[in-house]
């Protein structure tokens, strides 16, 4: 007998480059409340060179949001581990990990190719692939990165994409990839193959799948 696939859509809120704006951190976990989102999705840099990670992540454990965190470049892998430590059960490093709600499964990696925390491209390739390796199976995927995949529209401010996530969006076909990084880029959104690409650096995104 064909297995049956959950009809129940999941709610999801992303943002990046909060950049330890507290204030907007309160006011996203207000909106995440009263929108009743499932999931909230932190696409990296949330601090400004790690001076502090206060009440970042706390408004959305406070709501009871499962709460998705990647780094950026603005602080390091282990401060996303920090985070996700420190608000369990409801913060989770996805920084080379994966998440499973229903039929959905989310993976990803942080890092660029700039910046105080660079990563080599092929670094994040292989997170990717590690998270992916994860959630192959889910009937619908989310992949989370910092940077923008080469040949996307957020080139057009001046910084050339990574390699590693357009050939990740290829092999690994996720239904959504949530990318931040380039703040003029804020909103933009297009589509490589069959996944769509949307870039919430600064500017929030609900969206159900």
């Amino acid at each position: 007998m064909k297995e049956k696939i959950p009809t129940r859509k999941t709610k999801i809120l992303a943002i990046g480059d909060i950049h330890g704006d507290t204030g907007l951190v309160k006011k996203l976990a207000e909106k995440a409340q009263k929108e009743n989102v499932d999931i909230v999705i932190l696409a990296g840099d949330l601090t400004f060179a790690e001076m502090s990670v206060k009440d970042l992540i706390g408004p959305f454990a406070k709501a009871k949001k499962d709460v998705l965190l990647i780094p950026g470049n603005h602080e390091s892998a282990s401060t996303i581990n920090f985070l996700a430590e420190m608000y369990k059960p409801y913060a989770k490093n996805l920084h080379g990990y994966s998440f499973k709600r229903g039929n959905l499964g989310i993976f990803g990696s942080g890092g660029t190719d700039i910046g105080i925390h660079w990563m080599p491209d092929a670094e994040i390739f292989n997170l990717l692939q590690k998270g992916h390796n994860e959630i192959k199976d889910m009937h619908k995927k989310i992949m989370i990165t910092h940077m923008h995949p080469l040949g996307s529209k957020a080139e057009e401010f001046g910084f050339k994409g990574s390699k590693a996530i357009t050939k990740a969006v290829y092999k690994f076909k996720p239904d959504v990839l949530i990318t931040s990084h380039i703040h003029e880029a804020s909103g933009l959104e297009e589509n490589f193959g069959k996944t769509r690409v949307i870039n919430v650096s600064r500017k929030e995104k609900v969206f159900e799948i």
